[in-house]
């Protein structure tokens, strides 16, 4: 999964060879901060200093998307045991020995990144890198790592490693994967669609473990792992100085209308002329997704608009805002919600097409 946060990464070192590999490593890993004790001596200026690990870690930990700590990894397991919340959120953890012998990749080395990092860090010293996952040992894809490198927002992190498991036995995987995201990446499974409730899946699910990519929800057992594409976006037409909270109440109530997932929300797009409109801003803004605007001629270029308007040709000069712009913003995808309105809103959902 994507992390939130820039990517950087926090590099700590607590004796004089350890600051040594630590300044090798910052110079070939970009945006790395070192951090070196204040008991060594003749520290250069440049780096940053800490008195107490314990103590500065606990600000630190969740701040970068990963930490390679030179030093025992003893010491780095009870620094950081308080501070695990979960696979989804922890930050790649990589512990490197003093003498730059061996780099272990000790936390979130699949959906943090660890594995790569640890890698990364022994060809940069000359390390042996030190990598205990079991798919990666066995050499058989981690679902994880596939729903990331397909930016595939995890719904259920709890089934990854019933998946796993199954891609370790090379067990057969039941497969709802409508825009065709995994099927080349996956070596035994066998394809279903959702046709309303798990019974009509005809799956076992006690011994067969299945995924289920889409954007709608549903109700399914624990053991179907459930990947959300970014696959929507929202077209949004607005009066002038509309609050966000308007804006967000319509987009909940289409969600749950349609049953779409919000975790599939890839951006929100209007009008270029609404590049000043503070709740469409903040709208995007607290949804943490791109706000995208097109011009009078894009919008009018869209295709299968089904809800034109005069009123809006007349006076805005395009004749749909949220409907050709969440077309646009979906790559000229699917109109799944026509426009809905409220009193100063409306909105439409468009689905990208992946197999186009």
């Amino acid at each position: 999964m994507a992390s939130s946060k820039p990517n950087r990464i926090a590099i700590w070192a607590i004796t004089p060879n350890g600051q040594k590999l630590a300044d090798k490593l910052s110079q070939d890993l970009a945006a790395a901060n070192v951090y070196i004790s204040q008991n060594i001596a003749g520290k250069p200026l440049e780096n940053l200093t800490f008195q107490s690990l314990s103590e500065i870690i606990k600000d630190k930990f969740h701040r970068y998307t990963g930490h390679i700590f030179i030093m025992s990894t003893g010491i780095v397991v009870r620094v950081i045991a308080p501070l695990i919340r979960n696979k989804t959120e922890d930050p790649a953890v990589v512990v490197v020995d003093d003498r730059g012998k061996h780099a272990v990749s000790l936390l979130s080395g699949h959906l943090g990144g660890a594995n790569k990092l640890t890698l990364k860090a022994a060809e940069i010293i000359g390390a042996n890198p030190v990598i205990t996952t079991a798919t990666d040992v066995n050499n058989v894809p981690a679902i994880d790592v596939l729903a990331g490198e397909r930016n595939l927002f995890i719904e259920n992190p709890p089934a990854i490693k019933t998946v796993n498991m199954a891609l370790l036995k090379n067990e057969k995987i039941f497969l709802h994967d409508p825009y065709e995201l995994l099927r080349n990446s996956l070596p035994n499974y066998e394809s279903w669609s959702y046709k309303g409730s798990p019974a009509d899946m005809k799956i076992d699910y006690e011994k067969i473990p299945g995924i289920f990519i889409d954007d709608i929800n549903v109700s399914l057992p624990a053991e179907v792992l459930i990947l959300r594409p970014k696959s929507l976006a929202a077209g949004i037409g607005c009066n002038r100085n509309t609050g966000t909270k308007e804006m967000k109440a319509l987009l909940a109530d289409v969600f749950e209308m349609y049953n779409l997932s919000w975790a599939c929300l890839k951006c929100i797009a209007s009008i270029d002329v609404k590049a000043d409109e503070s709740g469409l801003i903040a709208l995007a803004e607290n949804l943490s997704i791109p706000l995208l605007l097109f011009n009078r001629q894009e919008l009018n270029q869209a295709e299968n608009i089904k809800n034109p308007s005069s009123v809006v040709e007349k006076y805005v000069g395009v004749k749909s805002v949220c409907e050709a712009a969440a077309i646009l913003a979906a790559k000229g995808g699917t109109l799944i919600v026509p426009k809905k309105i409220t009193k100063n809103v409306t909105l439409a959902i468009a689905r990208i097409n992946y197999s186009s």
